[in-house]
């Protein structure tokens, strides 16, 4: 990695660990990797560290501004970014303020993503990072995400959190949108899926 690499965290929040309303993350591991991730980058001066933070618009949400849950995991409430973005939507691209603009006034070419959820957040963003000519990196073991359901024209499919995991490491891969890699991996500069 070089000083044009950024890493960016996404919606690591308090109100993630609320099961009642989220159900079982399906990457328990996920938190220790992100704070690998950071540790390394603020450690060796890979580059800049920008944190994402999701305010839902639903007060009902464990994300919305009013709820204790809406404020970052404790190992990132300490941390100084470079920058910090808040959105309501699911790309980190369509907060405020413009991570596109800063990212290119910063001379930032490669993006490293991990947070929370892997299907939601972290893909939207990556996609829409591939599309603008980022390199994009996901550390997937630095991501998590929950159980899915949903009524179709087909019937009702239930995907697990692995599952949705796995289509998003695959969606962003094969779809040329960003390279899978593992944190270990990443850690050592020797990405490899």
């Amino acid at each position: 990695m070089n000083d044009k690499t950024a890493l960016i965290v996404i919606d690591v929040q308090l109100g993630f660990e609320v099961e009642s309303f989220w159900g079982v993350p399906a990457n328990p591991d996920a938190d220790a990797h992100i704070a690998a991730l950071v540790a390394a980058w603020t450690a060796e001066d890979r580059g800049p560290i920008v944190l994402v933070r999701h305010d839902s618009g639903k007060p009902s949400s464990p994300l919305h501004p009013s709820n204790p849950g809406n404020r970052l995991k404790g190992y990132l409430a300490e941390l100084s970014p470079d920058l910090l973005i808040t959105k309501n939507v699911n790309s980190a691209f369509l907060g405020a303020p413009n991570l596109d603009q800063w990212l290119r006034e910063a001379g930032i070419q490669r993006l490293v993503l991990c947070g929370i959820q892997t299907n939601m957040c972290v893909e939207t963003t990556a996609r829409m990072g591939g599309n603008l000519g980022y390199q994009v990196i996901v550390p997937l073991d630095a991501t998590s995400t929950f159980a899915l359901a949903a009524d179709l024209p087909t019937g009702r499919v239930q995907l697990s959190g692995a599952e949705l995991m796995a289509a998003t490491a695959v969606n962003l891969q094969a779809g040329g949108f960003a390279q899978v890699v593992s944190t270990a991996a990443l850690l050592s500069d020797r990405p490899a899926s």
